[in-house]
């Protein structure tokens, strides 16, 4: 009995501690900072051991979160995508292969060499019947900026992508190589009469696969456009890729694929661990449609959104608006409470060990640039928009405490804070 009121006690003592240090911290560091003045602030930070809130500050407001956006799409992908992602759902006739495109981004992507999808296509003999029924969507997400069409974090979404549809393009001192070869004759070259213009610069029409070359010189280092997914831009790149014969076929819409045969691709947390290492858009983007594909029976993000918020979701301290799966949108609006709960979650349903295998830590991914000397005890999600930071996640302190923090940041102007932050963050690690 003795043992336990002193535990309880022990833990109301740290609180109020730790709450005083953090508090001291953040008025240090943050709110007297010109920076965070004048700009929309909130920050939470909760201690797992008691159980309860050490800091909030407009804690319960909602913001733009940028790339924090992404971990809604984690959890959901950590619980309901299984260890492998699938590739296609398959069936085969007599005289006919018949695939069910999911989502999958990884096939014929650079950094996957196993390709379990492309083999298992090519070693056929059979005509193969894509089936397109699953895809309720449009190439990019509601409240994505039109003008980032040509930028390679915007690739476009689709049912069956295929190196993750980006067009390479290099240069060996004599032409210029684009990847994959089908678009080589999609090249317009335009001659600059800038004289002072000694690079190349590539920009791809809007509506097709016409890409503009323009420059004097060469190319500085190799270029990623997002290529056109529309018309028959997927049967034309596989027919090229693999020379086999490939359909289109609507009369499969009404098919139930259910019992079709699955295949799998790759490890389902090698796929995220890439995601949030590098803040990767577009495999965010098709690992919702995936879990929208395996739960719904279509690639919809609206009506997966809708069913995780009534469900995996529904006990969010603030109702978020949430509108995609890479933060790449305006219209996602979350609070800095609703992001520790989340992350709560997932401590509770995957354990920590999972956790930092996928989240980046000090001097890696995203955190490359920070949290270098104390390495190993942050594990954490940055986020990026024009006048946005944030970043939340996991934080061990000195005293080997595990806190859930929260620090989103909208409409600042100046310098980046990232800096700022770090120091607010190693602030609360080496005092508590």
């Amino acid at each position: 009995m003795k043992n336990t009121l002193f535990y309880f006690l022990s833990i109301i003592l740290f609180s109020c501690s730790a709450s005083y240090k953090i508090k001291k911290a953040a008025k240090k560091d943050v709110l007297q900072n010109k920076v965070f003045t004048s700009a929309h602030t909130g920050i939470s930070v909760y201690d797992v051991a008691s159980n309860k809130y050490l800091y909030n500050y407009q804690g319960d407001k909602y913001f733009v979160p940028a790339s924090n956006t992404k971990l809604w799409m984690c959890y959901a992908s950590m619980k309901y995508l299984g260890d492998s992602i699938v590739g296609i759902k398959y069936k085969e006739t007599n005289d006919t292969l018949y695939i069910t495109p999911v989502g999958d981004p990884t096939f014929l992507g650079a950094e996957f060499i196993n390709q379990p999808v492309y083999n298992f296509l090519k070693n056929t003999n059979k005509p193969i019947v894509i089936n397109t029924s699953l895809w309720r969507e449009q190439r990019w997400g509601s409240g994505w900026s039109w003008n980032d069409y040509n930028d390679d974090y915007a690739a476009e979404r689709s049912e069956m992508p295929v190196y993750e549809n980006l067009a390479t393009f290099s240069n060996d001192l004599k032409s210029i190589n684009v990847s994959p070869p089908y678009f080589s004759n999609k090249i317009i070259y335009v001659i600059s009469n800038n004289k002072n213009r000694n690079y190349i610069s590539i920009e791809r029409d809007m509506e097709s696969n016409i890409f503009f070359v323009t420059g004097n010189d060469s190319l500085k280092r190799m270029v990623q456009i997002p290529f056109y997914t529309g018309d028959s831009t997927l049967i034309n790149i596989l027919q090229d890729t693999l020379h086999k014969v490939f359909y289109i076929n609507d009369l499969l819409n009404n098919e139930n694929t259910n019992d079709w045969k699955a295949l799998y691709s790759q490890p389902t947390d090698s796929l995220l661990k890439i995601t949030m290492h590098r803040s990767d858009n577009f495999f965010a983007e098709q690992s919702l449609l995936m879990i929208s594909a395996k739960l719904l029976g279509i690639m919809n993000d609206e009506k997966i959104i809708g069913t995780l918020l009534k469900t995996d979701y529904n006990d969010l301290p603030q109702k978020p608006h949430w509108v995609d799966g890479s933060g790449l949108s305006h219209y996602n609006l979350f609070s800095p409470q609703d992001f520790v709960t989340l992350l709560n979650k997932m401590k509770n349903s995957f354990g920590m060990d999972r956790i930092k295998a996928i989240l980046p830590t000090g001097g890696t991914g995203t955190l490359s640039n920070y949290y270098k000397k104390d390495s190993g005890f942050i594990f954490a999600k940055t986020g990026s928009l024009s006048g946005v930071v944030a970043l939340s996640g996991f934080l061990y302190t000195k005293k080997n405490k595990l806190m859930i923090f929260s620090f989103l940041i909208n409409n600042y102007r100046g310098a980046n804070p990232r800096k700022d932050i770090e120091k607010f963050i190693e602030d609360v690690r080496n005092k508590n």
